[in-house]
């Protein structure tokens, strides 16, 4: 079993219909299990004692239409060590949830908000917590950018009592694979390492993410802009 000491947040945008999961922690690889979302269903983070199936089987439960509060209930009824556990659930229709065991490692705590829910643990107080939950409910701009700022001012107001060493951002659109997936796997500066990657991919990988083909489009979309972007050499390309 493993142990991810960290903060996230999981929200949701009901202008872009995007959900996704911001999070960082002490651990390496926290990107591998820690995020879970899916495109018109939802978005979780599992941590603490991590227990993956908390956030595959509670996408199962949102895709059948139960709530953020439902689907953490059900979650932790069946779980033989919920008082191990924590989490986050935002729903299809935005709504939020969360759950911190009392035997979570101190400090721990979460908070909810209209669209996200923001928790951590093992943290150096519970001023990541509120920096997360501050600065996603005023800032402005898209899904990713908002909880890449949450992430860096969870960083900023303390983060992880242990020190750094992952960071993953996971966001999901209108597809069933992901709008972004970016992790920083093991790294002396995670959070600003992931910020780096962020920047890259905005101007780098998201136009050509926006090409491929999709469900309603199966073709895909051609971008004389995106074409000339990839055919150039890394160091060429714009970021």
């Amino acid at each position: 079993m493993l142990e991810l000491n960290t903060f996230s947040i999981a929200a949701g945008c009901r202008e872009s219909g995007m959900f996704g999961v911001a999070v960082s922690t002490a651990m390496p690889a926290v990107g591998a299990n820690c995020p879970f979302v899916r495109a018109g269903v939802g978005a979780i983070a599992t941590q603490s004692w991590v227990n993956p199936y908390l956030g595959i089987d509670g996408l199962h439960l949102l895709a059948k239409g139960l709530s953020a509060d439902e689907t953490i209930a059900r979650l932790i009824a069946n779980d033989p060590r919920a008082h191990l556990r924590q989490l986050g659930v935002v729903d299809r229709q935005f709504r939020s949830a969360a759950y911190s065991g009392e035997g979570c490692t101190g400090w721990y705590g979460h908070l909810t908000g209209d669209g996200f829910a923001a928790q951590g643990n093992m943290l150096t107080g519970p001023e990541p917590v509120r920096a997360m939950a501050d600065v996603f409910t005023a800032t402005a701009g898209d899904l990713p950018e908002r909880l890449m700022s949450a992430l860096e001012a969870g960083q900023a107001a303390g983060g992880d009592r242990r020190g750094k060493q992952s960071a993953a951002l996971l966001v999901a659109a209108s597809e069933e694979y992901p709008y972004v997936d970016l992790r920083v796997d093991e790294h002396q500066e995670p959070v600003k390492q992931l910020r780096r990657v962020f920047e890259v991919a905005k101007r780098q990988l998201l136009p050509f993410v926006r090409t491929f083909p999709t469900r309603r489009n199966p073709a895909g979309y051609d971008d004389p802009d995106v074409l000339a972007i990839i055919g150039k050499p890394p160091a060429e390309r714009p970021g």
